[in-house]
């Protein structure tokens, strides 16, 4: 076996997310919230999950899974921060009568509706901001370009490099964003809770027991973070962007690349999941774009965050921590 091959069981066996007040952990079928309840106590709530790549083995191919996988944990954010909020008594609320009124048309809890409208929105927005901005700023860079030369260069005659200036441009507006989010106060408290997830994860694949002492020691930056993996699919996104004719309105360059975002997606987990299995001089200078960019999306936890990861990471795995309570 190659030296480079990672053989730690642990590895790759344990993920998840931060909520609010919170961390989700996710191991096979088991996944388990745990919420830092207003008194101080910490709330779990298990459920099981089965994904659809377990019940139809050709979802499971390379490539394929990925789309899946990226559909599947789209799904799992959603439920689990409606789960979270929930939990919290966020939606405790009394409803007014419109909310009564809609919930009794529609037969649905107006939470429902309000998170579904906000997921296709975001998603709206990101399309937006991630794929169509860069390709119209690329084409604007392009026409003032020949405009200065006096047409003596033509950049849509290079798709290449339009492709890696729109690829700049992209992770330029990807990285404002965060950062500007980070600002919020509400959402650097769910980094910290992203930073806890990390050190939690990691203090468990290490093997040593899992306190908030011990997870504070180990890094906030984990190779396998949806962070990276979305700069990830921001560098294939420049690869693929090569064999799209410059030529096309920006318009039609963002349908075209929406059209390949299953491929985009599919490659970016495959690498992204190679990469947590394996550790040689390529993979880390591969995953060190996205590690640099979970210094705005991590930040350093309390040792009451801490505590939040570890008792959703034991909760998510009970063959290892059988009857845990926190």
């Amino acid at each position: 076996m190659s030296k480079n091959k990672i053989t730690n069981c642990r590895l790759g066996r344990v993920g998840g997310q931060a909520v609010i007040e919170g961390v989700m952990m996710k191991s096979g079928q088991d996944m388990a919230i745990a919420s830092r309840m207003p008194d101080g106590s910490i709330y779990v709530q298990k459920k099981k999950i089965v994904s659809a790549r377990q019940k139809h083995k050709a979802l499971d191919l390379p490539i394929i899974r990925g789309v899946v996988n990226f559909i599947e944990m789209m799904k799992l954010s959603y439920t689990t921060m409606d789960a979270s909020t929930a939990a919290l008594g966020l939606e405790d609320e009394e409803p007014s009568k419109f909310e009564k009124w809609l919930s009794e048309k529609l037969h649905v809890d107006i939470m429902t509706v309000v998170m579904a409208v906000g997921m296709i929105l975001g998603v709206g927005l990101a399309v937006a901001l991630f794929i169509f901005l860069p390709s119209a700023s690329g084409s604007g860079i392009s026409k003032l370009i020949e405009w200065l030369t006096d047409g003596d260069f033509v950049l849509k005659d290079h798709r290449i490099l339009l492709a890696v200036i729109e690829g700049v441009l992209k992770v330029a507006i990807f990285l404002l964003y965060l950062w500007l989010v980070s600002l919020i106060k509400d959402i650097r408290r769910v980094f910290e809770y992203h930073g806890a997830e990390h050190k939690a994860v990691f203090c468990y694949e290490s093997g040593k027991d899992l306190t908030p002492e011990n997870a504070a020691k180990f890094k906030r930056f984990h190779p396998r973070c949806g962070t990276s993996f979305m700069f990830f699919m921001i560098l294939i996104g420049i690869i693929i962007g090569c064999f799209i004719p410059p030529q096309l309105p920006a318009i039609l360059r963002t349908l075209i690349k929406i059209a390949l975002l299953p491929i985009t997606v599919g490659l970016g987990y495959e690498i992204i999941r190679f990469a947590g299995k394996h550790d040689n001089w390529f993979i880390r200078a591969l995953s060190a774009p996205g590690l640099w960019v979970q210094r705005i999306t991590t930040k350093e936890p309390d040792s009451s965050q801490l505590e939040c990861a570890i008792a959703a990471l034991k909760s998510a795995i009970p063959d290892e921590f059988p009857g845990y309570t926190p």
